[in-house]
């Protein structure tokens, strides 16, 4: 058996996504290989050869596949995916994107959201926002996989010296077109590897209040800053914070959670933080059920004074 996971990154570096895949790969068995598809992406193949228990990087260079559009990468997938026994993609806006039409092509049922590898055929996943557990035993020869990266260690990014082998590149699809983009720019760890995340919810009142609440504490810790989906729908904060099942998974070390009443889509995307301190004047907030520390104060007052005391 081997694995093929598919390599998230932005040209020039490999996103840690890639390294929770990896740590997946490695538990369904067999030799791990990663594919590097990009433009100009040498840099990547490079820093994946690297990372322990890959013993093969596989680097498709091309114009085409500079943006990561799905149908080009999909295709490229498929020129390999007879000799793999497993495709894995971190379970992002892109691995989502591109692994359902692997799937579709491959003409096989894809196993989403994994969150534990239990043997090469049999895996783990939640459902019902995370209140169940479903145990899914796949049939197919190809196993299409997207991975919850909360759920695995990242794979060291060290310590591995796999071969690097360029590939020819697949047609462009001539039925797409990448018009432009834009880069939502952020001097803050990115959400969903940060190790500190403090959040807003709807209790801020409005995007003033929020950016004068939150941004204090969140310079004091050095964190990403989160919202709730209620936060984000009223405009408080940008849909890229969204915190929740419909939003960022996320499991950093530290999640403060201000003002967040605990609705089961929030809870889905962060009970799995290692501490959860809660703050929140309603005694009744679902948020304190999952909190290891819980301030009932009006968030006003004990954000302010946190800050000072930081």
């Amino acid at each position: 058996m081997t694995a093929l996971v598919i390599a998230e990154h932005d040209n020039a570096t490999l996103k840690v996504a890639t390294l929770n895949a990896v740590t997946a790969a490695l538990q369904c068995g067999g030799e791990v290989h990663v594919l590097v598809a990009g433009a100009h992406a040498g840099a990547v193949a490079a820093e994946a050869a690297k990372v322990a228990g890959v013993s093969k990087v596989l680097h498709a260079d091309s114009d085409a596949l500079a943006h990561g559009l799905a149908e080009n990468v999909c295709a490229q997938v498929l020129a390999l995916a007879a000799n793999y026994s497993h495709i894995l993609f971190a379970a992002t806006a892109s691995g989502k994107n591109i692994a359902p039409r692997v799937a579709a092509k491959l003409n096989v049922g894809q196993v989403s959201d994994v969150t534990k590898v239990d043997s090469p055929d049999t895996f783990e996943r939640p459902i019902y926002a995370g209140n169940a557990i479903a145990t899914v035993q796949s049939s197919d020869a190809i196993k299409v996989i997207t991975v919850r990266t909360t759920g695995f260690d990242p794979a060291a990014a060290t310590g591995g010296s796999a071969a690097v082998e360029v590939l020819s590149a697949v047609a462009a699809s001539a039925q797409i077109t990448f018009l432009g983009g834009e880069i939502a720019k952020n001097d803050r760890p990115e959400l969903t590897s940060a190790k500190i995340i403090v959040s807003g919810g709807r209790a801020l009142g409005s995007s003033e209040k929020f950016m004068e609440v939150i941004t204090p504490l969140a310079d004091k810790l050095g964190a990403a800053m989160g919202a709730s989906r209620a936060a984000v729908d009223a405009g408080y904060a940008p849909n890229d914070w969204q915190v929740g099942q419909t939003g960022k998974i996320v499991a950093p070390q530290l999640y403060v959670a201000c003002g967040i009443s605990g609705a089961i889509q929030h809870l889905a995307g962060m009970k799995d933080s290692k501490v959860i301190v809660a703050i929140n004047k309603d005694a009744e907030a679902p948020i304190f059920s999952v909190a290891d520390y819980g301030l009932e104060a009006d968030l006003f007052t004990a954000v302010p004074e946190l800050v000072a005391a930081l």
